[in-house]
């Protein structure tokens, strides 16, 4: 029992007086929820030390040279026993990485940085420094244990991933850490401000994409769409000029900005190398441009084709109106998802801050209540479209028989 406690502490009281023994200091550290990153500047090598959480069962550490995965040399490491397993790989793609033959420098496994005891195992290796002062990295985590000796065994994905950046300025002071607070470790400038180094990373060209993705859908189905929607709510029973401004919205706004956003969506998956349909989201994504598109045909068919000798509306148009609805409902799910969960799985990136959560819900809200409050004109609705109508037609030709869509 004593043994167990005090191993990993007499691993770590080894490390750092072997540090202090050659005069080495911790460049920089950076953290994510299943494991930290650090890096030690030794003259004409860089020294790497990954470090689990213990927070999720443990299956491979890795990292990669890198702002995105396609093209990235990387070094991924994994227990095999009492050893550690190091193998250095490249993908093409968002695919499973495989053994780079000739990776641009070697990396040797560092025993004085590994320790396999404890819930937090640490793995280490030693790569020769390049020109780098600020290094840009992608760092992963596994939770399935490849099982093997072998530097090309199969990997399944990560659990986690995350992008950030490393300062090997030799001597520059960081504060890091590998507690329950360590998800985004801070560094402390001159001026005393305290920033996330992670911040500082640009978007690159397909995470602009993706940004821009989801600003024009979130226009296209939380603005546009619900607005036609709310137009036709609340003036069908007061003007025929309902159609017209409900046609606008649903279709001749709509339709363009969904059609961008989409395009900006398959762009940004090509340019980052990713799969396409590989996940829920754009899978849903899908899903719901073939229902619009659906929903747009459907609504076209009750305007222009009239069922004849009809004593009461038709069913259609109450299809009509729940199918949009529905649509709408489904496209909320969908922009909160891309917002809160897909984001950080593309991108590696921090999630938006909680104002704009915030925002989104009430946001949300304002649309549900003031549809419902619409709701109260149904009765005015039902009653007009039992009667002649009210408006003559031939003032109107342009909206003939649209009380009734």
């Amino acid at each position: 029992m004593m043994h167990t406690l005090l191993s990993p502490l007499l691993a770590f009281l080894v490390g750092v007086a072997g540090n202090l023994i050659a005069g080495q200091q911790v460049t920089d550290q950076q953290c994510m929820n299943t494991m930290c990153i650090s890096a030690t500047v030794n003259g004409s090598e860089v020294q790497y030390a990954f470090s689990s959480q213990g927070r999720q069962k443990l299956g491979w550490m890795g990292m990669g040279f890198g702002q995105f995965m396609a093209g990235t040399p990387m070094v991924i490491m994994w227990p095999n026993g009492n050893d550690v397993v190091l193998s250095q790989r490249k993908a093409p793609a968002e695919v499973m990485p495989t053994v780079d033959p000739n990776p641009p420098r070697i990396a040797t496994l560092d025993n004085s940085l590994t320790s396999l005891s404890g819930d937090k195992p640490s793995f280490g290796f030693t790569i020769p420094a390049n020109s780098d002062t600020t290094q840009f990295i992608i760092m992963a985590f596994g939770i399935d244990l490849p099982g093997s000796s072998d530097p090309g065994a199969t990997l399944r994905q990560h659990f986690e991933f995350k992008m950030v950046t490393l300062d090997l300025t030799k001597g520059s002071s960081t504060t890091p850490t590998s507690d329950s607070s360590a998800a985004s470790p801070t560094k402390t400038s001159p001026a005393g401000h305290r920033t996330n180094p992670a911040d500082d990373i640009p978007l690159l060209q397909y995470q602009r994409m993706i940004v821009a993705h989801g600003i024009f859908l979130t226009v296209a189905f939380l603005l546009l769409l619900p607005g036609g929607a709310l137009l036709a709510r609340y003036l069908r029973t007061f003007t025929p000029t309902w159609f017209l401004g409900h046609t606008i919205a649903q279709f001749w706004l709509s339709g363009p900005v969904i059609i961008v956003g989409i395009v900006f969506g398959i762009l940004a998956v090509s340019k980052s190398g990713a799969l396409h349909l590989d996940d829920n989201h754009k899978r849903l994504g899908v899903a719901i441009f073939v229902l619009y598109i659906s929903q747009v045909v459907l609504g076209a068919a009750i305007h222009w084709i009239k069922p004849r000798n009809s004593a009461r509306r038709p069913t259609q148009n109450y299809a009509h109106a729940v199918f949009g609805l529905l649509i709408i409902a489904i496209a909320m799910f969908q922009v909160h998802d891309g917002f809160t969960s897909e984001w950080q799985r593309t991108t590696g990136r921090e999630g938006l801050s909680g104002s704009v959560i915030i925002f989104y819900y009430v946001w949300i809200g304002l649309i549900t209540v003031s549809y419902s409050i619409g709701l109260v004109l149904l009765p005015k609705q039902f009653r007009q479209e039992k009667q002649p109508k009210r408006f003559s037609m031939s003032e109107y030709p342009q909206y003939r028989d649209a009380d009734t869509d």
